[in-house]
């Protein structure tokens, strides 16, 4: 997690006890103490200590925003309390045993938001804990004194290693995680995948869209595997029954890479996948996509448009982000605002506004769109159009002067005017304000080193469902003979003829017989462009379009 998104130092921004100045030049010279530090100190302690923060006003923040009791440091612990943890990692993580009772052991703590602390004590004592609030520089001076050189013998755990093997081992672990986060960013994976089955621990990367087997480390590393990457991410440690979300950064060959983590529990544990999100990748422009010269010139038509909803359609992973941030690309000038609402913000993009869905908050697609109205902007990127209401809001914003994109989870171009419908838009609101639908799916692009040996035939039969590689690849494509992605598109703008047809209600399959009669082109026979032209083989074309019926 980066220092500056330490949940409790938000808080105290958020609430006046420091100013954003204040926060960036102790950042400074906290970077600079960390890597000189043999143990790098929790940020919070960091700015209680440089007088930076108030402590005691910190805590009582705390203490009400999370509705936790605070501690009195005045009541001496109990000695079976002080028995249930090691000196060393009470002072470590700024933890104190208060009281004991039954299967819980009460404590203090300066830092709510250290899950580390809290689960490495939670293991050492064999108890739940249930935590108070105290001022950490009065947190400390009550560890030094109650904690001395006649500290009690610590309790033995009830189960499980102590925290002191914990951290012996956390070294390697540590560095196989790194070698395997570098690997796959040397490998161009999109995702690593860390799965724990009935008999083995399972490592595959995701490359190009396909899975590949990349390690089986030991069945006995999975718990601390697991949890390094929870604890890089921000998770807490001690959940383990619920799925958790978490963000994290990796430096490294000259950049630096944005880390979303997943938690799933499965029946045999919990399943973790790295998202690697490189925004080196967004610097793709248009013509970089994979789309044919008659269907860029209508898309440029589109993004001169002053106003209208232009759908980018497709399932997950089919490149939809990817297109949206190139059309932003270029529209991004500085006569134009730009704002968009995403669920997550995936890459920031400079000089666009960008609004991150927070549920949670009442923060949903359709209140942020609402309130971006108001911020008088000319392009508008809503990131998924899921519901009626989000999807009225958009159509009116496109009615009203702006200039709209967004995402419908349909097969193709003309099923996202039935799907808007079927959320309760009316007909003649759709067609009033739609003015193009953009499907496409992602398939492996021939290797540009060994594409001799990719070579499609003169002629390509649609049918064939022969992948038509010949050879084994070359070491730059790992073998494989595919090395990137490539989009296949079928751009359907909508004309005078199918806003009619829209109007008066038609399905999916007039629409579709009225634009193919106009010359339209379905994502297959896009396919088979780019097959003949050596580009991707027939087996990825046909994979991809398995349910495109009019493209034989």
């Amino acid at each position: 997690m980066n220092t500056a998104e330490d949940p409790a130092v938000q808080i105290a921004l958020a609430e006046g006890l420091l100013s954003p100045a204040e926060l960036a030049a102790a950042l400074l010279r906290y970077e600079a103490a960390a890597g000189a530090a043999v143990a790098r100190p929790r940020l919070l302690a960091f700015l209680v200590a440089e007088r930076v923060l108030d402590g005691g006003r910190a805590a009582r923040l705390l203490a009400r925003r999370l509705r936790l009791p605070l501690a009195d440091l005045a009541v001496a612990p109990a000695p079976d309390a002080l028995a249930a943890l090691p000196p060393a990692l009470a002072e470590r993580h700024d933890l104190l045993p208060l009281a004991r009772n039954g299967a819980m052991l009460r404590v203090a703590v300066g830092d709510p938001f250290d899950f580390e602390g809290l689960d490495a004590a939670s293991h050492a004592a064999g108890l739940a804990l249930d935590a108070e609030l105290a001022p950490l520089d009065d947190l400390r001076r009550s560890i030094a004194r109650h904690y001395g050189a006649a500290a009690p013998t610590p309790a033995a755990p009830a189960a499980g290693p102590s925290a002191t093997a914990v951290a012996e081992d956390e070294a390697p672990v540590i560095r196989w995680i790194e070698e395997q986060l570098r690997q796959a960013v040397d490998r161009r994976a999109s995702d690593l995948h860390f799965e724990p089955l009935a008999s083995r621990f399972r490592v595959r990367l995701r490359i190009d869209g396909v899975l590949h087997e990349a390690g089986e480390p030991p069945r006995s590393l999975e718990r601390a595997v697991v949890s390094r990457l929870k604890l890089m991410a921000g998770m807490s440690l001690a959940e383990k029954r619920r799925p958790q979300d978490g963000r994290a950064r990796l430096a490294g060959a000259g950049r630096e890479l944005d880390l979303r983590v997943s938690a799933l529990p499965t029946l045999h544990g919990e399943s973790v996948v790295i998202r690697v999100l490189d925004s080196g990748r967004l610097r793709l422009g248009l013509e970089e996509l994979g789309l044919e010269p008659d269907d860029r010139r209508v898309l440029d038509r589109l993004l001169a448009l002053p106003d209208g909803l232009v759908l980018v359609t497709g399932p997950t992973g089919s490149g939809k982000t990817t297109t949206l941030y190139a059309c932003l690309q270029t529209l991004n000038r500085p006569d134009r605002k730009i704002i968009t609402v995403e669920d997550p913000v995936e890459y920031q993009l400079a000089g666009v506004n960008q609004v991150p869905v927070r549920p949670e908050l009442g923060l949903t697609f359709a209140a942020a769109l609402r309130a971006m109205l108001r911020q008088s902007p000319n392009v508008i990127l809503v990131g998924e159009i899921r519901d009626r209401e989000t999807a009225e809001i958009a159509i009116h914003a496109a009615l009203t002067g702006h200039l709209v994109f967004s995402t419908l989870h349909t097969n193709d171009a003309a099923g996202a005017v039935t799907r808007l419908v079927d959320l309760g838009v009316k007909p003649f609101l759709v067609a009033s304000a739609l003015r193009a639908v953009v499907a496409q799916r992602l398939v492996r692009r021939i290797c540009p080193q060994c594409g001799r040996a990719a070579a499609p035939p003169a002629e390509l039969a649609p049918a064939a469902g022969d992948d038509f590689r010949r050879g084994a690849g070359c070491p730059a494509c790992e073998r494989t003979g595919y090395r990137g992605c490539l989009g296949l598109f079928e751009v359907l703008p909508v004309d005078d003829g199918l806003q009619q047809l829209i109007h008066a209600g038609a399905g999916a399959g007039r629409l579709r017989a009225h634009a193919r009669a106009r010359g339209w082109r379905t994502l297959r026979e896009d396919g088979w462009r780019k097959a003949r032209a050596g580009r991707t083989s027939a087996g990825e074309v046909l994979a991809a379009t398995v349910g495109d019926a009019n493209g034989t």
